[in-house]
């Protein structure tokens, strides 16, 4: 019976990583095809191209809010559903878009869709992982977000130009339409312990954050407005630095970040978040500085690596630490929370960084983003340092009662 506790890799597992990684390849394939398809079809200035991707960003982070505390009074099954219905209408609504105007409502109900399904998948998976082996679990399954991240935005530009933006709204239709079967076949209850359920209910307190989890999430911001720098300006900075194809970084970042997180998750679970939080966050660091001076396509896959490997080891950590900060009901919260200073940090690094390479350079300004980690592990170290004194002190109360 331990070893059956125990078990990771169950069929139910499997299935919510596969339903996450059609999710995630859905949203990644449309993404990087937008601007090009606004611009050439609408002829849409800068700021209307904009709107594509805030928008849906802005519907996710309030989908997520109000998701996640559906998801504690136990509507999974509403959430899904819904969820799925309207990312699946909305994807073939963008086919019959034939105005700027209705596109956008398209992606508010994307977005709307993503929030409440993207906030459910992990909810449910982290109901099923062990509690000893969380950290390799989200591991594993973040390896479909970090997959679909490496190949969709290859495949959506490529069916984008071969095809046209039919053939890539149909491709996007089907894949959100295979997740209807496979989430049928998900067995599990993800139900939460009646007494607390009960409770929770009964208290009938609606909440969106829980202060437990402040200093994790605010971590994860942290690391997540060095990525929206990335993504932004990453295309930029390489034909500034006269770089043939600077695209080559994200295809080198997500293959570290595939094989580097399946370790770190081992290493979560058995040391906990200060054995790879520290050396995360130096990787992250020295991959930003070498990147700030890449002049040669060597330098800037260095840079890849270095990025990805700590970014591997740190998102996947740090949600599976906030995971284990909360009860299982407030899992729903949790993950809301994870995902939205995701968004939130790429938002505002796409914003903050964008202004800073403009009164500076890129290069002055991705080392201005290494200085974010420098406050990572500065707001870590003062945690680690605010535990230990608050140990000391109750064996220091514990012994003087014994004395006593």
């Amino acid at each position: 019976m331990e070893g059956q506790r125990e078990k990771l890799w169950s069929k139910d597992f499997i299935l919510l990583t596969i339903c996450n990684l059609l999710l995630f390849m859905n949203l990644q394939m449309m993404t990087p095809a937008f601007p090009a398809y606004v611009s050439g079809r609408f002829h849409a200035n800068d700021f209307t191209v904009s709107l594509v991707i805030s928008l849906f960003a802005l519907s996710a982070i309030v989908a997520r809010l109000f998701s996640g505390e559906a998801l504690k009074r136990g509507k999974r099954n509403q959430i899904l559903i819904a969820g799925l219905c309207l990312a699946l209408l909305s994807s073939a609504g963008y086919f019959y878009s034939g105005t700027i105007a209705m596109l956008l409502v398209m992606r508010i109900l994307f977005g709307a869709g993503f929030g409440m399904v993207s906030t459910t998948f992990p909810t449910m998976t982290s109901n099923i992982i062990p509690p000893k082996r969380m950290g390799e679990g989200m591991g594993y399954f973040g390896l479909s977000t970090s997959l679909a991240m490496s190949i969709a935005p290859v495949i959506g530009l490529g069916l984008l130009g071969e095809y046209g933006f039919g053939t890539l709204v149909a491709a996007a239709t089907v894949l959100i339409l295979l997740i209807f079967p496979l989430i049928r076949l998900v067995r599990t209850s993800g139900a939460q312990p009646a007494k607390t359920m009960a409770a929770s209910q009964q208290a009938g307190k609606v909440q969106f954050f829980d202060r437990a989890i402040l200093l994790p999430c605010f971590l994860n911001l942290l690391l997540s407005i060095t990525y929206g720098g990335l993504i932004s300006f990453i295309a930029l900075f390489g034909a500034e630095a006269h770089l043939a194809n600077p695209g080559w970084f994200f295809l080198c970042n997500a293959i570290a970040i595939l094989l580097v997180r399946p370790v770190s998750g081992k290493i979560f679970d058995r040391k906990g978040h200060i054995a790879v939080l520290i050396p995360g966050a130096l990787l992250v660091l020295v991959g930003l500085l070498i990147l700030s001076y890449a002049t040669t396509m060597n330098v800037l896959l260095i840079s890849a690596v270095f990025y990805g490997l700590g970014y591997g080891i740190l998102q996947p950590s740090i949600q599976a630490w906030i995971i284990n900060l909360v009860t299982p009901e407030k899992r729903g919260m949790a993950n809301a929370a994870f995902l939205n200073s995701i968004d939130l940090g790429i938002a505002l690094g796409s914003m903050l960084l964008g202004v800073i390479a403009t009164a500076t350079s890129y290069p002055a300004m991705y080392r201005m983003s290494a200085l974010l980690m420098v406050v990572f592990l500065f707001v870590y170290f003062l945690y680690l340092a605010g535990q230990a004194k608050a140990k000391r002190r109750k064996a220091y109360l514990a012994s003087k009662e014994l004395g006593a």
